[in-house]
């Protein structure tokens, strides 16, 4: 199959031409917002960022239509992504899969303002259990429909709202199924602003596509269900230009983390010896991980005419900062009652600033921070403990230095050879605001609360 990449080049020309006719102005109504957040794809898993193996051609216009973002970064999991995302606060104070109902989400603040908003699909921060006011109607969405928790055993159950309607075993129907319930949300709102956080569970551990994909790609069961996950994209966009909303929308398409490649052999042994996993193209690990291939994923963002078209930037960015910057183009305030780690990226967004309002981000493995990073620079911190299982390269536990801007892949550990900076980084890294306690790290709790435990050891020298 041939690669993407020489259609991308041509339309990018394009798109860039289009863009600069079209200088970014801030709209005087509010966007709407959709949020297309896939699982474990994988930061070389899209053909705008180097896949060849599969085809994405709906999600790629994104990035001729769109800015592509380099930098990116959600959380090394599924869980904490998911509440740092729908917080703008590191898992480490909003719980990650055990985030409190006392937590406030950018869906409350929306609602708030007079948004329609709607979850569908994986939610994944009530500990998987059935905790009304940890679900997602008390969360801030009028309405949900999808799985509480991942599909690791091949079958999820479905809620809508605060009740289970069913369960299955197709995970390449949920797929379509998610699209469907996202398109006909659309329909029911269009006259009003409104949030759609599609959270798919595609490409999560048990991965399926739909007969009419199978055997369709050259990337085995996971580029097929890629490529079904691409289609209908296309759909929900194709929605929303029929329903003449393409120019009021900000779309958001990322992913929770990086691929679950550093575990092909349990994957391959659930799948019957088909490829179930994706790729972080240039980087280092995967899924779990605290080097780049674990929480550095692709992110595209649209919207006509204010989001600069065929644009990429390696600015770092976050998906921590969704809440400020959407408060921002909706006219809401951040909650004053708690640290907000997340920025206001709106100059960034808009084209008007190249760097951004973010310099550094930090690399948490559950209750442990094991790297910060500050400009091109980037340092893991020594004698770090705690390891997801399936993470098999670990690195030397010393401090190890990497200049992302020249080795993105963290090839080359330069810590002998700047010192300073590892002095730097070090002390920023000793500044880290830690809340007074920490939740439960694991995925499920007895009881019907989230459990909270003493600070665990900061792990700083």
């Amino acid at each position: 199959m041939p690669s993407s990449l020489p259609f991308l080049a041509a339309i990018f020309l394009v798109s860039a031409a289009l863009a600069a006719d079209r200088p970014p102005t801030v709209s005087s109504s509010p966007p709407n917002i959709v949020i297309i957040f896939t699982d474990d794809q994988g930061y070389g898993d899209l053909g705008c960022f180097g896949a060849t193996a599969f085809r994405t051609p709906r999600i790629d216009r994104l990035a001729v239509e769109g800015t592509r973002f380099t930098n990116f970064y959600a959380q090394l999991v599924c869980g904490p992504s998911r509440s740092a995302l729908l917080t703008g606060r590191q898992p480490v104070r909003s719980g990650g899969w055990s985030m409190p109902a006392s937590e406030i989400t950018f869906a409350e603040l929306l609602r708030q303002k007079g948004y329609a908003t709607a979850c569908l699909g994986k939610w994944d921060v009530s500990n998987r259990a059935a905790i009304p006011d940890r679900m997602p109607n008390a969360k801030g969405f009028d309405y949900f429909y999808g799985a509480l928790g991942a599909n690791d055993g091949g079958r999820v159950v479905l809620h809508e709202n605060h009740t289970r309607v069913g369960e299955t075993t197709d995970m390449g129907g949920l797929t379509r199924t998610y699209t469907d319930k996202a398109i006909a949300f659309l329909r029911s709102n269009r006259d009003k602003p409104f949030l759609l956080y599609l959270a798919h569970t595609m490409v999560h551990s048990v991965v399926g596509a739909s007969p009419e994909f199978r055997g369709k790609s050259q990337g085995g069961l996971y580029g097929d269900a890629i490529e079904e996950l691409d289609f209908h994209t296309g759909r929900l966009l194709d929605a929303l230009d029929e329903l003449r909303l393409r120019d009021t929308t900000l779309v958001i398409f990322t992913s929770d983390n990086g691929p679950w490649s550093n575990n092909q052999e349990n994957l391959r042994s659930k799948h019957g010896g088909e490829i179930a996993w994706g790729s972080s193209g240039p980087l280092r690990e995967a899924k779990g991980s605290s080097y780049e291939g674990g929480s550095r994923v692709p992110c595209l963002i649209r919207w006509p005419g204010r989001v600069p078209a065929g644009r990429v930037s390696d600015a770092i960015f976050s998906t921590l900062d969704f809440l400020p910057t959407f408060g921002t183009l909706a006219g809401f305030e951040p909650p004053r009652d708690r640290l907000i780690e997340g920025v206001d990226q709106t100059e960034l967004l808009l084209g008007r600033s190249e760097r951004g309002a973010r310099d550094h981000f930090h690399y948490f493995c559950q209750n442990e921070l094991h790297g910060v990073r500050q400009g091109p620079w980037k340092l893991l911190l020594p004698n770090r403990k705690v390891f997801y299982a399936y993470v098999k390269d670990r690195g030397t536990n010393e401090p190890e230095l990497y200049h992302l801007a020249t080795d993105p892949g963290e090839t080359k550990n330069v810590a002998r050879d700047h010192p300073d900076v590892v002095e730097r980084l070090l002390a920023f890294a000793r500044s880290y605001p830690w809340p007074e306690k920490l939740f439960e790290a694991q995925i499920n709790l007895p009881g019907p609360a989230a459990g909270q435990l003493p600070p665990v050891r900061k792990n700083l020298p």
